[in-house]
């Protein structure tokens, strides 16, 4: 199937990821970056943004099932953290940040309680010595949190000179500790675990130093690790190269098929690596699964929400009969 318009097809089981009628609409214009995270039952969407001079966490409520939404529908979150880019879920329902921090407020990965308001630090040091800045994030099942380090607020001048690697972490729930479980990353960026835990994907954006830089000899690939006892990381192997640009944003649906982002928009690709489509929409840069029924990927562009109707769900979509929470797409 080859369809037109912002659904590109490059393999026939495309047309099990899109259905035959997918929609792709705009939902919002605002500085969204990172960080979507959609909270179902609720019906709103969480956001990392860069329109102030601070980044900060928007939410965005739908409320209604017409898209373009006004400005009127986003609230800025109100929570002493510094600097967030990508975030999740935890399996309470509490939002896991990467806080980038500053040349004040160390960089660190928290967990905001949204009925509260309370902000717990779940990690800024290892063995004694300051994160970079946290810059994506995935919880397991086990509730142990895995997340990127890249020093990337240091390049870009609001952190001070690193004092670790560029490593991928986990946090471990019962012994409140961080443990170094990947090393070798130029840039690791996205990361994502597939439905059954069992892979870890990462995606390092080495070929990025600078703002629109692009170093064609670094890495700008994914990669995945089998986990191993829940806690260690084996089996290191390449599963794809992005093209155009860097990958970014990482997420899975849940038979496990990759989404990754590049400069055209989104890769869809299979768990192996085979590349099987793409969502044309430019300037993408993380996403997630949400709506009524699972099956709307909402894409983040730093100046616009977009929202993609499939036929694929994300790999924990939860059933609502709530009657206004966002329904899209049939």
């Amino acid at each position: 199937m080859d369809l037109s318009g912002p659904f590109i097809s490059h393999d026939a089981s495309f047309a099990r990821v899109t259905g035959p009628a997918p929609q792709l609409h705009l939902v919002v214009r605002t500085g969204a970056h990172e960080g979507p995270v959609y909270v179902p039952g609720q019906d709103v969407l969480y956001v990392t943004s860069l329109a102030n001079p601070a980044a900060t966490i928007e939410c965005i409520r739908f409320k209604r099932d017409s898209f373009p939404l006004t400005p009127d529908h986003i609230d800025t979150v109100v929570a002493p953290v510094t600097m967030p880019n990508g975030m999740t879920l935890d399996g309470s329902g509490r939002l896991v940040i990467c806080e980038q921090g500053d040349h004040t407020h160390d960089a660190r990965v928290s967990r905001l309680d949204l009925a509260t308001g309370h902000v717990t630090t779940l990690g800024d040091r290892w063995r004694g010595k300051r994160l970079n800045s946290p810059n994506d994030v995935a919880v397991a099942p086990d509730g142990s949190v895995w997340f990127t380090d890249p020093c990337y607020g240091h390049l870009q001048g609001f952190r001070p000179t690193p004092e670790l690697g560029d490593f991928v972490y986990r946090w471990a729930p019962e012994a409140d500790a961080l443990d170094v479980v990947a090393d070798g990353f130029d840039k690791p960026n996205g990361i994502v675990l597939s439905p059954d835990g069992g892979t870890l994907y990462v995606t390092d954006s080495g070929a990025n130093q600078t703002a629109r830089s692009f170093h064609v000899h670094r890495p700008h690939h994914v990669v995945a690790f089998d986990v191993t006892g829940g806690r260690r990381l084996t089996g290191r192997r390449l599963v794809a190269v992005t093209s155009p640009g860097i990958p970014d944003g990482l997420k899975v649906d849940a038979q496990g098929r990759l989404y990754v982002s590049s400069a055209n928009g989104v890769l869809v690709l299979a768990p192996e690596g085979e590349l099987l489509g793409e969502l044309l929409i430019p300037g993408a840069v993380n996403f997630t699964f949400g709506g009524a029924d699972g099956n709307v990927l909402f894409v983040t562009t730093d100046t616009a929400v977009w929202a993609a109707s499939l036929a694929v769900t994300g790999p924990t979509a939860s059933r609502s009969n709530h009657p206004n929470e966002i329904r899209i797409g049939g």
